[in-house]
């Protein structure tokens, strides 16, 4: 089955076929090292894939990602450390969204670490004017977009790379609804098959040259997301 590709704010509910139509590669940097990063870049930009790309720090990459019209970024912000008291990442919410916005001010689309999400956040999102809310993980076939109360468009994934790894759940290809897929560079770089790779690997996951000896030769999250992104098809076929 061929399918193209298109990035979240390409989505109007105005336009049913803009998101029927196409599948919707994310991916959630999760402060990875930039060589684990530039794996997953080099795979996308091989294959001339579109992909939005949730930021959650500062890294020369992002200009490489900008340089490519068919990427786009959103951010990607920690609340978890407000949650425990602990005010390293900003002492309230709207620092944490702030010191983001600082590295990705033209982000429009936005998906917090965890898909932590109150009605306090949204109205937060909403008036430091983003317009995409991704923070939903709906397993469910068919999947789509619908508007909230504040006018954010709400953008949920029915797959995700680590969830999938916890659960045991293959890559889902679906015909219908909205398609959106929630990969992480580091699991795409060690090709993981489980956890528990990845967990055995934290220690190594900011020195890629230990990291390289993780790797996994047998099917996992790299082997999908080559599966996936060589599907694309030109809007002429």
């Amino acid at each position: 089955m061929k399918r193209k590709f298109s990035t979240i704010s390409s989505i109007d509910l105005d336009k049913p076929h803009s998101w029927q139509d196409p599948s919707f590669i994310t991916l959630d940097i999760d402060w990875c090292h930039d060589e684990v990063l530039a794996y997953s870049i080099n795979l996308l930009e091989q294959a001339d894939v579109s992909a939005t790309w949730f930021v959650t720090h500062d890294t020369p990459l992002l200009e490489r990602l900008r340089a490519n019209p068919k990427f786009e970024l959103g951010i990607h912000p920690n609340f978890n450390f407000l949650l425990q008291g602990d005010s390293r990442n900003g002492k309230d919410a709207e620092e944490v969204v702030d010191r983001l916005i600082k590295i990705v001010p033209e982000a429009i689309s936005i998906r917090s670490h965890s898909l932590l999400q109150s009605s306090r956040l949204m109205e937060l999102f909403k008036r430091k004017g983003f317009r995409y809310e991704c923070n939903s993980y709906q397993p469910v076939e068919p999947c789509k977009p619908s508007l909230l109360w504040n006018h954010l468009v709400k953008v949920p994934h029915f797959w995700e790379d680590d969830f999938s790894l916890l659960y045991g759940v293959d890559l889902a290809i679906p015909e219908d609804g909205l398609t959106v897929y929630d990969f992480h560079p580091i699991h795409v770089f060690l090709n993981s098959p489980d956890m528990n790779i990845y967990n055995q690997s934290r220690k190594c996951h900011n020195f890629p040259e230990k990291l390289q000896k993780y790797r996994c030769d047998s099917t996992g999250v790299c082997n999908w997301f080559i599966e996936l992104i060589s599907m694309e098809y030109s809007n002429e076929a």
